[in-house]
C-alpha cells in the first residue's frame, strides 16, 4: 500500500517533533510547515492525502488557509486543530467541510486515530462488510430453506437489499458474486412460493394473505388520514425497494421516517394492473365488472391508466370516506412537475392529496428504447444511482421540501418494481398475443411449463378474461419471453434491460413508507 502523505501546518511545529516522529513510526510520511501561505503553495505543487491544520497562526488564520486549500482541492481532507472551543468557530469550520476537529493539546494517539479514520476508513469498512456478510450468509441460506411465509419473504428480501447496498462499500468481486448467486437462489425459491400461494391470496374466499396492491390503500394509507392534518400519498411509478433505500437519505433531510414497510404487487407487476388495483381497491377482474367501460385489456386501444382518479373516488365512497377533501395530481412530464411545485401550498387545505409520479417508469422503459440509458443503467448499482440523481433534482423533491416545515404526513409507495432480465424463454402465440416481455396473455400459447407461472383460467389470478380461452403466463426469476421470429435480435436487444410484469422479489415486494414532517 502506498505511504500516506500528511501535511502538518503549525507555527509551533518545533514543539510537535515527537508527534511527527510517532506518526512516521506508524508508516505516514509527514511534511511540516509553519504558516498558511506556505501550506497553500505546497498543496498547489504536491500530492497530499490529509492536512493537519492549526487554527491560530500569525499572518493568515487556519480557517482562511482552509478555504484557500478547498479552492485548490475540494476533496482534500483537512483536520482542524485548535485551542479555541467556541461554537461559532466550530460551526464555521464544519461549514467549510473539515473532516475532523481536534482540541489542543492533542496527544499522538488522537491524531493517529483521526488519520486512520480518514485514510483507512474505506478499506476497513470494505473488510468489515465482507466479514459481516460471510457471517450472515449462513443465516440467509437457512432462512431460504425453512419454508418462509409471506412476512418472512419480505424480511429475506430486505436483508438481501441491505447486503447489496453494503457490498457497494466492499471491493471484493468474489463476495459480490456470492451475494448475486444467493439473490438468484432466493428468486428461484420465491417463484415456487408464489406459484403455490398466489391463487389463494387473491381468491374472494381468502382469509389469509399479504397486503397486496388492491388492499394497500385501505390498510397502509387510510388509517393515517385525519381531519386537520394534510396527508400526501405519493406514488412513484416502478420504484424498487433498493431504489427507495437510495433516495431515503434525501427524504430523511426533511422528514422523519416513522415506518418502512413493504407490500406485494399483484400480477402482472405492470402499471395498468397494479396501479389501477391500488386506486380502485379491487383486483383487475373486479374493476372490469364494476367499470366495464373504463377497463381496457392489453390488446385494446387507448390509455390503460386514464381512470385512476374515478376508481379512487369510488374506493373512498365504498370505504365510507366520501366526505374527505381530496386532490389527485398526476405528473407525466417535467412541466407537470413544475406546476406541482408552484401549486403545492394550495393542497395543504385538503385531508388527502394523491400525487402519482411517473418518472421511474419513463426511465426503465426508455432504458430499452434509448442506447444512452442502456449505457447509463447497465446494472443495479447504476440504476440506483440514476434514481438518486433524478430524485435529488426532481420537481417532486422541490415540492415536498417546500411543505416539509408544515404539519403534514407523507405515505410514499409504488405500484411494482422491475428486474434486470438475462435469460430468454421461447413462447409461441397467435397474433392476439401481447408483446410484454415478463408476462403474456393470449389463446393457444405454447411455452415450456417450468419456465413460467401459468393461469389457464385468468379468473383464478383475479384477472379478466380478454378473449375466450385466453391464458396468462408470467416469467420467473430473470427470464424474458421472446417469440421465435427474429429471436436472436430481440434476445440481444432486451438482455440486461430492466423489465416488469413477472414474478420476482424485485418486482413483487415493494416499498410503502410512512413519514412525518420534522
Amino acid at each position: 500500500m502506498a505511504v500516506a502523505k500528511i501535511l502538518w501546518v503549525d507555527d509551533e511545529i518545533e514543539s510537535l517533533q515527537s508527534q511527527k516522529l510517532f506518526l512516521e513510526t506508524k508508516g505516514y510520511h509527514v511534511h511540516a510547515l509553519t504558516n498558511g501561505f506556505d501550506a497553500i503553495d505546497y498543496v498547489k505543487e504536491n500530492l497530499v492525502d490529509v492536512v493537519l491544520l492549526d487554527e491560530t497562526m500569525p499572518g493568515i488564520t487556519g480557517l482562511e488557509t482552509l478555504s484557500k486549500i478547498k479552492e485548490i482541492n475540494q476533496s482534500l481532507p483537512v483536520v482542524l486543530i485548535t485551542k479555541n472551543e467556541t461554537e461559532n468557530l466550530m460551526n464555521e469550520a464544519i461549514g467549510s467541510q473539515i473532516s475532523d476537529y481536534l482540541i489542543k493539546p492533542v496527544n499522538p494517539n488522537q491524531v493517529w486515530l483521526s488519520l486512520k479514520k480518514i485514510i483507512d476508513n474505506k478499506r476497513l469498512v470494505a473488510e468489515k462488510t465482507t466479514t459481516a456478510y460471510q457471517q450472515q450468509f449462513r443465516n440467509l441460506f437457512m432462512a431460504l430453506n425453512s419454508n418462509p411465509d409471506y412476512n418472512e419473504w419480505m424480511d429475506i428480501y430486505k436483508k438481501l437489499v441491505y447486503w447489496e447496498l453494503e457490498m457497494q462499500k466492499s471491493d471484493s468481486p468474489e463476495m459480490q458474486e456470492v451475494l448475486q448467486s444467493q439473490k438468484s437462489e432466493a428468486n428461484t425459491e420465491f417463484f415456487k412460493f408464489v406459484s403455490r400461494n398466489y391463487a389463494s391470496w387473491v381468491s374472494p374466499k381468502s382469509k389469509e394473505g399479504p397486503v397486496m396492491s388492491h388492499s394497500m390503500f385501505q390498510f397502509k394509507v387510510l388509517p393515517h388520514v385525519e381531519k386537520g392534518t394534510s396527508l400526501f400519498f405519493v406514488l412513484i411509478d416502478n420504484l424498487r425497494f433498493d431504489q427507495w433505500k437510495a433516495i431515503q437519505p434525501t427524504f430523511a433531510e426533511s422528514f422523519r421516517i416513522t415506518e418502512e414497510d413493504t407490500f406485494y404487487s399483484i400480477l402482472p407487476t405492470a402499471t395498468q394492473y397494479a396501479r389501477n388495483a391500488i386506486f380502485a381497491g379491487l383486483l383487475p377482474l373486479e374493476i372490469e365488472r364494476n367499470f366495464a367501460a373504463q377497463w381496457k385489456n392489453d390488446d385494446e386501444q387507448g390509455g390503460k391508466n386514464l381512470n385512476e382518479e374515478e376508481f379512487f373516488r369510488a374506493q373512498l365512497k365504498r370505504l365510507g370516506k366520501a366526505n374527505l377533501k381530496v386532490s389527485y395530481t398526476k405528473v407525466l412530464n417535467n412541466q407537470a412537475g413544475l406546476d406541482l411545485v408552484n401549486n403545492i401550498h394550495n393542497l395543504l387545505t385538503n385531508d388527502l392529496n394523491v400525487i402519482v409520479y411517473n418518472f421511474v417508469d419513463m426511465l426503465s422503459h426508455a432504458r430499452t428504447e434509448m442506447e444512452v440509458l442502456k449505457e447509463l443503467a447497465g446494472d443495479e448499482m447504476s440504476y440506483r444511482s440514476i434514481t438518486t440523481s433524478w430524485f435529488e433534482h426532481s420537481p417532486l423533491h422541490q415540492a415536498l421540501k417546500k411543505i416539509a416545515d408544515k404539519n403534514i404526513k407523507v405515505v410514499l409507495a409504488t405500484d411494482h418494481g422491475s428486474i434486470r432480465v438475462k435469460t430468454p424463454y421461447k413462447v409461441i402465440g397467435d397474433k392476439q398475443t401481447t408483446a410484454n416481455l415478463r408476462y403474456k396473455h393470449g389463446r393457444n400459447l405454447n411455452y415450456e411449463p417450468k419456465e413460467v407461472l401459468a393461469f389457464r383460467d385468468p379468473r383464478e389470478a383475479g384477472l379478466p378474461v380478454p378473449t375466450v380461452n385466453s391464458s396468462y403466463i408470467f416469467a420467473k426469476e430473470d427470464g424474458f419471453l421472446c417469440y421465435p421470429n427474429n429471436y436472436n435480435y430481440y434476445v440481444n436487444y432486451y438482455k440486461n434491460t430492466f423489465q416488469h410484469g413477472g414474478v420476482s422479489l424485485e418486482e413483487m415486494i415493494v416499498p410503502v413508507i410512512r413519514m412525518q414532517s420534522k
